[in-house]
């Protein structure tokens, strides 16, 4: 296959906004906030830059190499740089574990369209009992949220079946500013309110006596699983990179903004959640039942402006979940694509499918007992199988395959861009990837299995 003929990011823009904004998702709005501010707020963040330095950047300019270098769909790609040996395995790995996320990420996703409309229709406007009783009510109803997570889906299709340039690129451009603006806005609305400084002291005062191992190791499971490795996702869109982007560079703008986002959403999150004495709860407790009372009462004093300050916060997470399935997407059609040799458009429509019938199934075990296995949900069961698994195992295989296999020539060859970028960090990268990665990646794969 001739490899010029293949699709590429029309712009540099497009790049960082199109790979940010499949690092930038849901854990951005609630995980990040919520382990900073338990975890000593400024510590953890510290805290947490280093451990992306350490191991985000390192980790990503593998997925960046490999896909540039190969120009195919991660499962290809790592089939040319192991030469057919059993590393090639590692990219059919990432290219499953990113179709098992795509299908029981919607369900969340879903989740928030369906408080989209339901803050334009008004219905999350009462006491703290009602709202949690509308989030029960909604996620184990057995068909509103199927429709909502099909709909999902759909958008994703059409944004995909467009192609990179015209239709991620495109999206990614559109997207990734709506979200940026539309933190800003709810941060500074949420910074003005009563007591909103306290909010913003539990974020940044740093509180090193909160500060243990644990911490350590949270830091380092959030920079690894917030930023999308192991996941096909930066593999797949590397390989549409021009032969002339600075990979070191694009991945340290990307985790900036990735980073900031982050950051942002605490802002936004936990000045309004002080202002009235709320409590701070972690996953989808805070954002769909907290929030929406948080919202009524921090804003109270102005006619529908918490029902505003709701609908942007939901179209907020909307659009940050969908830049993510469109990248586990890309992922998936991308490898149909060029596996089988159909159209774009016949490889998306069939992930689609494949993604949404098993999405349905994640999304009906909230009130189907049945299904579940091991004691879990299905939804859960894959939460759990991907994200405490799939994803540890598959950076760790990466950096072994990237740190002893392939070629020190060939990695040095794309990361200097053909020399004619300096090398100066390539050693230290190396290093990283050969005996720091490994490590950590080990260790937080012990931690979430309870070992240590």
């Amino acid at each position: 296959m001739e490899q010029t003929k293949r699709a590429n990011f029309g712009s540099r823009l497009g790049i960082i906004l199109a790979t940010a904004g499949s690092a930038v998702g849901l854990g951005n709005v609630w995980r990040f906030p919520t382990m900073a501010g338990e975890n000593g707020g400024a510590a953890f963040i510290l805290i947490y830059i280093g451990c992306v330095v350490v191991l985000g950047i390192p980790c990503m300019l593998n997925e960046f190499i490999i896909g540039r270098r190969a120009q195919s769909n991660a499962a290809r790609a790592y089939s040319m740089l192991s030469n057919g040996t059993p590393w090639r395995l590692i990219g059919y790995f990432g290219v499953f574990t990113g179709f098992l996320i795509a299908s029981y990420y919607a369900v969340v996703s879903g989740w928030c369209l369906q408080y989209v409309y339901a803050s334009v229709m008004g219905e999350l406007n009462g006491n703290p009992t009602y709202v949690k009783d509308y989030f029960v009510s909604f996620s184990t109803n057995p068909w509103k949220p199927v429709l909502w997570l099909v709909l999902f889906f759909l958008i994703s299709h059409l944004v995909i079946a467009r192609g990179v340039e015209k239709g991620i690129e495109r999206a990614a451009k559109l997207m990734m500013p709506l979200l940026f603006i539309l933190l800003v806005v709810i941060a500074v609305a949420a910074c003005l309110l009563p007591n909103a400084s306290k909010g913003i002291s539990f974020l940044f005062a740093p509180d090193f006596s909160k500060v243990d191992s644990n911490v350590f190791l949270g830091a380092l499971g959030q920079s690894f699983y917030s930023l999308s490795l192991g996941m096909g996702c930066l593999c797949t869109y590397a390989s549409y990179f021009g032969r002339d982007i600075h990979l070191t560079k694009s991945a340290v703008q990307i985790i900036s903004i990735d980073s900031l986002i982050a950051i942002l959403a605490g802002l936004m999150i936990f000045p309004a959640v002080f202002s009235v004495g709320g409590q701070v709860d972690a996953g989808p407790a805070l954002v769909f039942v907290t929030l929406p009372n948080v919202f009524n009462q921090a804003f109270s004093g102005v006619p529908f402006l918490g029902t505003l300050i709701a609908l942007l916060f939901y179209l907020l997470l909307s659009v940050a979940a969908l830049t993510s399935l469109i990248s586990l997407h890309e992922v998936n059609t991308a490898f149909f694509h060029e596996e089988t040799n159909m159209s774009r458009k016949k490889a998306a429509g069939i992930v689609t499918v494949l993604c949404t019938f098993i999405g349905i199934f994640c999304s009906l075990s909230f009130c189907c007992p049945q299904l579940s296995l091991f004691g879990l949900s299905l939804f859960d069961l894959f939460d759990f199988t991907t994200g405490q698994l799939f994803l540890p195992i598959g950076g760790f295989l990466t950096c072994l395959f990237m740190g002893w296999y392939v070629p020190k020539k060939l990695i040095r060859e794309e990361f200097t861009n053909r020399e004619t970028l300096s090398g100066r960090f390539f050693g230290v990268y190396l290093f990283c990837v050969r005996y720091v990665c490994p490590v950590c990646i080990l260790v937080i794969f012990l931690h979430q299995l309870g070992v240590v």
